[in-house]
């Protein structure tokens, strides 16, 4: 693993000292055309960013669309960006275990690095296989609205510390796009407490902070990670659980196959409906279209 990780090194200071000698007339000015390069890691980020710096902010997507973020190991010309960036947000909570590394790596003095999750009450791992492999939290914390809230305040933050002239751009746009959040939050907040189910089933465990805004619970057929398969005593638990608990949605989502979820509800009578990690950029919505509609789906599945 270390050799893996030295010859990664060498050639992202390749890419990245090419990229210098074949661009020295932008190093004195990150900025193109006034605005603030901003890399991000991955779709939820860039919606973030893109809700406080607007017209302001110039963005780039280290995690390309049709990429399972967890499985993603970046290549030098994937975080080259990093040296000529102003900002480099990412998720954290072991979203991007490379983020420290890559930090490093693009030698960039001026680049001011924003974990978007900090401050947040991280949810932990129970597996000790996961805790091993991927670390001890779940990094799932932008499918939350709360969490969303937190994460866009240390965006607006960092585009401040980038760009302070224009300070007051930032925190009304913030304030603007948390007033949405904060909308949404309360509509549904109301709805959730009005229905005596709490308990949904999805395709992978990746919505612990969604349910913890609204005092539900998942039950889900791939772990937070979305690696491997059930085992069949799994499947059969949640067969009985969908059974007990008069389950008539499973959910999948995009990013992971829907194979399992689709032989669980058939087993059970169920549908499968698609809902959204938000993860990569899916059917042309906007963060809060997508998030207003995984609230709507959850919440017809548990008022039946």
């Amino acid at each position: 693993m270390f050799k893996k990780w030295i010859a990664f090194m060498l050639c992202l200071f390749t890419a990245l000292n090419f990229s210098a000698c074949g661009s020295s007339h932008n190093q004195t000015d990150n900025t193109k055309g006034g605005k603030i390069k901003v890399s991000v890691t991955f779709n939820a980020m860039k919606e973030f960013v893109a809700a406080v710096g607007k017209d302001k902010v110039e963005i780039s997507t280290i995690i390309y669309d049709g990429t399972e973020p967890h499985e993603f190991e970046p290549k030098a010309k994937d975080l080259a960006g990093l040296s000529t960036a102003n900002v480099f947000v990412y998720s954290g909570f072991g979203m991007e275990p490379w983020a420290d590394d890559a930090i490093k790596a693009a030698n960039n003095s001026k680049l001011i690095a924003v974990e978007a999750s900090k401050g947040a009450e991280p949810i932990t791992n129970t597996d000790p296989e996961e805790i091993k492999e991927h670390g001890q939290y779940d990094p799932h914390i932008w499918i939350s609205i709360k969490g969303a809230e937190i994460e866009v305040k240390n965006i607006k933050d960092g585009l401040i510390n980038a760009d302070p002239s224009n300070k007051d751009y930032y925190e009304k746009n913030c304030s603007d796009f948390i007033s949405q959040l904060e909308e949404l939050y309360k509509e549904y907040d109301e709805k959730f407490k009005s229905v005596q189910k709490k308990s949904f089933v999805t395709g992978h465990a990746a919505f612990a902070y969604l349910c913890r805004d609204f005092g539900l619970t998942q039950n889900s057929v791939e772990d937070v990670f979305a690696e491997g398969e059930p085992s069949a005593q799994k499947l059969t638990e949640l067969v009985d659980y969908c059974k007990e608990n008069k389950v008539t949605t499973i959910f999948a989502e995009e990013m992971v196959s829907p194979a399992v979820s689709k032989t669980l509800a058939d087993e059970v009578g169920a549908k499968v409906e698609t809902i959204y990690t938000v993860e990569g950029s899916e059917d042309d919505k906007t963060y809060l279209e997508r998030m207003t509609d995984n609230l709507s789906k959850i919440y017809d599945s548990l008022s039946k």
